[in-house]
């Protein structure tokens, strides 16, 4: 367990940061702000953006090969790619609503709506595969934000 005040004593942590590597930047950055509300932060450089969402910092960077940020080729030579399951999810209070919302846009699902003991879930795809859960909880301990 670590002491108050050491590097991971979370009490005083403001928000948190996700990284997903992406195909294409300019795409990934308005997927977000158009579909899923976020806000951008900056984008100084094509392969490389921060947007945020509440106390959600996301940092969106393709792939490097040049060896630049976090995209950047790993030194045993892998290159970082998106997809994966790993993934953040994002509270709504009407799933139904906003998966009619999103398949009207086009976004891509990964299957159909999930039927949890805590949360009934949709998990939606950004332009180069990254998974985003969507979830509505169905037991108050399951949400982010208390009343």
């Amino acid at each position: 367990m670590d002491s108050p005040g050491s590097a991971w004593d979370h009490t005083h942590m403001a928000s948190v940061q996700v990284r997903y590597i992406v195909r294409d930047v300019d795409e990934g950055l308005a997927f977000y702000t158009t579909h899923l509300g976020f806000h951008e932060d900056m984008h100084p450089a094509p392969a490389f953006a921060m947007l945020s969402r509440g106390p959600l910092r996301l940092v969106l960077n393709a792939s490097s090969p040049e060896g630049v940020g976090g995209g950047s080729v790993l030194s045993d030579g892998s290159i970082p790619e998106p997809g994966g399951w790993n993934r953040f999810g994002i509270e709504t209070d009407d799933l139904d609503g906003t998966v009619e919302r999103l398949r009207g846009a086009g976004v891509a699902f990964r299957g159909e709506v999930i039927e949890g003991t805590g949360v009934r879930q949709a998990i939606i795809e950004d332009p180069s595969g990254n998974p985003v859960e969507l979830f509505e909880p169905r037991r108050p301990e399951a949400r982010l934000t208390i009343d």
